[in-house]
């Protein structure tokens, strides 16, 4: 009897610490990398002044999102005098906890950080935009090995947009995208930083980074390219599909076109990839099957120019996709697509949804709008279903440095929504 009164603490503390690593948001779309948090008792309803801001913090242009982890917030800041920043918050209080920089000085059109940084166990690894890729010990604020993954490949010239990058761990292996012309996706030896395989060169250089998803019980990383031109002349863009050990092409689609892919694939269960985009290039779904020789073979099954997505891929929701498909050519906004193509709803311009980051929790969605909003929503192919809006997010008095353009990725962990714009790191309570 005493064995079992002493196993009963242990196993409740453990239940505890699980649930604690569970709610935080330690990579780019999230602990699963589909945008959705396992966040329960989210607020159905919020005060006229909206929800509560429980911290700002100061930071410089960009559209990198934060992670968190163990109610640490960390973020690839930017000074494009200077260079990158990683920079440690307390997720209660937004204290500045540490930084480490290092320079890399530049500037592209629409300036400024770029990617998420992914943290696994006691290191962190982020991209700047330069291609420096840093490996950090977040107990020692120290690096422990960096590479360049745009210089070390042969980049010359930066890309217009500069490097976006957000990088992917799979097992031992840190994965990411070089797109310079002696490499197209590169792993590394995480705790190293050595090669451990590159693809060739894979096409046109683009800002998508590379994707997990599932084909059959074996996992694959998608990388999609970019086309050269945009619309009916757009040739040379594609898909590929590599073996995360190795770095074999498994399989290719070549039926798609987007001069400026940003989103990267969704994984639509059951061997299906959702792949998206803007600039007139809509929505594509393919099927991946492996063949009795052991070779994969792609299938398209539809594409829709009526679907698609500028900056952030899709959400996807019992079946159901919703995505911010606001681009150049097109207002749609906030737009429903059922699985096999079929657009449910849009909401044009009423409301107007532009590139804003989104994350499912407890059957909501929490959305901005890219500008000035938040926005809360049920998730319903029937109609857009508004629960709560706040204009939480509009641009502080004598601020000139557009905050209300906040197309960073949120983070969502512990109740509280990371939301950061070209001024703040903001810290909203969204949950009971």
């Amino acid at each position: 009897m005493k064995q079992i009164k002493m196993f009963i603490p242990v196993f409740v503390l453990l239940v505890c610490i699980s649930n604690i690593y569970a709610q935080d948001w330690p990579q780019y779309l999230g602990p699963n990398g589909n945008s959705s948090s396992t966040q329960k008792n989210i607020l159905r309803s919020w005060p006229q002044q909206g929800p509560e801001v429980l911290w700002t913090a100061n930071v410089g242009i960009g559209y990198g999102g934060p992670v968190i982890k163990n109610g640490k917030v960390y973020l690839l800041d930017r000074d494009d005098k200077v260079g990158d920043k990683l920079r440690c918050f307390d997720l209660s209080s937004g204290k500045e906890l540490w930084n480490f920089g290092y320079d890399a000085p530049g500037s592209v059109m629409f300036p400024g950080s770029r990617s998420v940084p992914i943290i696994d166990g006691n290191l962190i690894y982020s991209c700047g935009p330069y291609g420096n890729l840093y490996c950090i010990d977040i107990n020692t604020h120290k690096p422990v090995w960096n590479k360049n993954v745009w210089t070390d490949f042969g980049g010359g010239e930066i890309p217009r947009w500069a490097i976006t990058q957000c990088p992917l761990v799979y097992g031992d292996l840190l994965i990411l995208a070089s797109q310079a012309p002696k490499a197209g996706v590169v792993a590394y030896e995480k705790l190293t930083g050595k090669v451990k395989w590159t693809t060739p060169s894979l096409g046109e250089v683009g800002y998508v980074s590379p994707a997990l998803v599932k084909v059959g019980k074996e996992s694959h990383v998608i990388m999609i390219t970019s086309s050269a031109g945009r619309g009916e002349s757009a040739s040379g863009g594609k898909v590929v599909g590599i073996d995360p050990l190795t770095g074999k092409v498994l399989w290719e689609y070549t039926n798609w076109q987007c001069g400026i892919p940003v989103p990267g694939a969704v994984d639509a269960g059951e061997g299906r990839v959702l792949i998206t985009g803007g600039y007139q290039a809509g929505a594509a779904m393919i099927k991946i099957e492996k063949k009795a020789d052991g070779s994969f073979g792609v299938k398209e099954l539809y594409k829709n120019p009526d679907f698609g997505a500028h900056t952030q891929p899709p959400v996807l929701v019992n079946g159901y996709f919703y995505a911010q498909y606001t681009t150049n050519e097109r207002k749609d906004g906030l737009v429903c697509m059922s699985m096999d193509g079929q657009i449910k709803w849009k909401t044009g311009r009423s409301p107007l949804f532009d590139k804003g980051g989104m994350i499912l929790a407890d059957g909501l969605l929490i959305s901005t709008d890219g500008s000035s909003k938040l926005y809360l929503i049920e998730p319903d192919p029937s109609a857009f279903k508004l629960i709560a809006t706040s204009e939480l997010l509009k641009p502080e008095p004598g601020d000139k440095r557009s905050p209300n353009q906040n197309w960073a990725p949120l983070a969502l962990a512990d109740g509280k929504l990371l939301i950061r714009d070209q001024s703040r790191l903001m810290c909203v309570k969204v949950s009971k």
